[in-house]
């Protein structure tokens, strides 16, 4: 008679579920954060030797040490930011779940990012498909620059996000990040109405370096798409006289005649301030980037499925 086969993983899963609790998964993450049992005993008033003896069970429960002992009190090993970033992940999913549990009417909560370009662009007729269903759904949209979204992302704290997305992100971000490309956004150069870039049949980068700018910080997509652009082209990039994260704030910056700007198109389209100011036709143009759904490769959220069906129509 041949014995059951069991899956390790199904073990193992068995085995933290039965000794695990919500409040070791509160100790992780604080140890993590203080780096030390004083600060954590501190937090959750209670012994040190109370949360030694529960830091050992709970690594007894995994198997292997999660925090490494030194002078300067305790640092996550390799498996214990794993596993730390995972109990990050439960704890803020455990408090979604009890928002949308608590609402009224009782519900799904879909919390999306994206930085102000897609949020006013292409978020509009999705949020329609989106809340067009039978079933209650509410959206929290946090608008911030891509790389605070990014944190927000991994720390369980949004769904997914749609954004412009770097191409070298999945290192970047230990491979936690999964993405399904949507379309790609273009972007212009534009200058004051009055400025004589503004009217020139074709403008090399060149000249575009000898003038005044304002970009966005260093840290965002179209900062680095033109800082490669103008290297592309043998130009060192401009330092800008201006730093403005906003695209719609950058156009009013700019139709007052204090610099030159690179914008998404779709900030142009439709705003009244855009008859204030001019594209300059830039050779070679500036290249598109791509806009995604990005979310984390795990554990699977019940929520993207409901994004990519609103997205499916209007992308």
């Amino acid at each position: 008679m041949e014995l059951p086969m069991h899956d390790p993983e199904d073990l193992q899963t068995r085995r933290l579920v039965s000794r695990l609790r919500f409040r070791d998964l509160q100790l992780l993450v604080m140890l993590r954060d203080g780096g030390s049992l004083r600060a954590a005993a501190s937090r959750l008033n209670l012994t040190q030797p109370a949360l030694s003896k529960t830091l050992r069970e709970v690594e007894l429960a995994f198997g292997f040490a999660l925090f490494a002992r030194n002078a300067r009190g305790l640092t996550p090993t390799p498996r214990g930011e794993v596993a730390v970033r995972g109990a990050a992940l439960l704890l803020q999913e455990l408090a979604h779940l009890g928002a949308e549990a608590a609402a009224e009417p009782a519900g799904t909560i879909v919390r999306i990012g994206a930085p102000p370009f897609v949020a006013q662009g292409v978020l509009p007729a999705m949020f329609v498909r989106l809340l067009a269903g039978d079933a209650p759904v509410r959206v929290q949209l946090q608008e911030e620059r891509v790389p605070l979204l990014i944190n927000a992302l991994l720390a369980g704290r949004l769904d997914a996000l749609v954004s412009s997305y770097p191409m070298e992100l999945p290192e970047a971000a230990g491979r936690a990040l999964r993405y399904d490309k949507l379309f790609d956004a273009a972007f212009t150069v534009i200058a004051p109405p009055d400025h004589p870039l503004g009217r020139a049949r074709r403008v090399p980068w060149q000249r575009l370096g000898a003038e005044r700018w304002i970009m966005p910080a260093g840290s965002s997509m179209v900062r680095r798409m033109m800082d490669d652009a103008f290297r592309r082209e043998g130009v060192a990039p401009p330092t800008p006289v201006i730093e403005s994260t906003s695209p719609f704030t950058n156009l009013r910056l700019v139709a007052a005649g204090l610099g030159l700007s690179a914008v998404p198109e779709s900030a142009i389209e439709g705003a009244a301030i855009a008859a204030k100011v001019r594209r300059v036709r830039v050779e070679p143009p500036i290249a598109t980037g791509p806009v995604a759904l990005i979310f984390r490769s795990e554990p699977a959220n019940p929520r993207l499925d409901l994004l990519r069906a609103a997205l499916a129509g209007v992308c």
